[in-house]
């Protein structure tokens, strides 16, 4: 494993399959780690709200026989000027790990430079790697060997987007998005994503046509139209999302034993119906839980504890 996991793209060949691996042993048999990181803590620091990484990462570190810690800018002097720098070298000294969730990735690259111990991005507005994560098990536990299956995104090219089709190129997934004009991913991931599926044999292919995207897929994703932190482009983007919600015709595109999903929270009637997120296709929910099964192995790979 490397130092952090910033980016799926950090993980070394061979890296990203051993942590799902883990995972699902983990998911399968969770009282044989129940006390491995007995004695251990990890600080979550949190800017954005947030339910399923909150209380995936406490319930998980729990579950290991660790203590997690909930931080926000409330709760340090990084809320009143501390730098992120000092703040990193001070938490260094207390936990064993941290985790943040922000908005600026700028901090969470900070945190790392200057911390001593493992850094975890839990979200930033450029990349969202512990979601991918989930989001790769979840197909692995559906239709087992992922390479040489396709998943199509359809929506914003936001940080969902940019880590899963990371994802999928280093896991030799096939990998489609359809995105409005002006929504599409950022080029420099583009690059980076496509740079390591030729690698693996594995197709990116980017587009505005949700119809061509989701044809033939294994899974169809999509995220809310408006982020944390977006609230004013709210009624701008109703508008420009328009035609690319996720309904039974669409879903009706990709194969027959396709699966929908979703990281959560969902609009229903906006980037999915709930014929679709609520129907016999959708493993959002089992995607949710996902997120505790792939963090837990993250943590304790990071540690060198499995």
């Amino acid at each position: 494993m490397p130092e952090h996991l910033i980016s799926i793209a950090d993980l070394e060949d061979g890296q990203l399959e051993s942590l799902l691996e883990l995972a699902l042993e983990l998911q399968a048999r969770p009282e044989a780690h129940r006390r491995t990181l007995h004695g251990k803590s990890i600080g979550l620091y949190f800017e954005k709200s947030s339910t399923r990484t909150r209380v995936s990462f406490e319930v998980g570190m729990g579950q290991l026989g660790g203590q997690a810690i909930f931080l926000t800018t409330r709760d340090l002097q990084i809320g009143r000027g501390e730098t992120i720098a000092d703040t990193a070298r001070v938490l260094s000294r207390y936990v064993d790990m941290l985790m943040l969730r922000t908005f600026e990735h700028s901090t969470v690259v900070e945190m790392a430079r200057h911390a001593t111990v493992p850094v975890i991005n839990g979200l930033t507005d450029e990349l969202h790697p512990c979601q991918a994560l989930a989001d790769l098990m979840t197909v692995h536990r559906e239709f087992g060997e992922l390479r040489g299956r396709r998943i199509a995104y359809i929506g914003d090219g936001n940080n969902v987007a940019h880590s899963l089709m990371i994802a999928c190129a280093r896991a030799g997934v096939d990998f489609s998005i359809a995105s409005p004009p002006g929504y599409a991913v950022a080029d420099k991931y583009l690059e980076l994503a496509r740079g390591l599926a030729a690698g693996k044999g594995a197709g990116i292919e980017t587009g505005s046509d949700p119809q061509a995207a989701a044809a033939g897929a294994d899974a169809v994703y999509s995220d809310v139209w408006t982020s944390m932190g977006q609230e004013k482009e709210r009624k701008q983007r109703l508008a420009d999302f328009e035609g690319y919600t996720v309904d039974d015709d669409l879903m009706a595109r990709a194969k027959g034993d396709a699966i929908y999903l979703h990281c959560l929270p969902c609009h229903r009637g906006e980037e999915v119906t709930a014929s679709v997120v609520d129907g016999p296709q959708s493993r959002v929910f089992d995607q949710a839980e996902n997120r505790m099964h792939t963090q837990k192995a993250v943590m304790l790979r990071l540690l060198d504890h499995a």
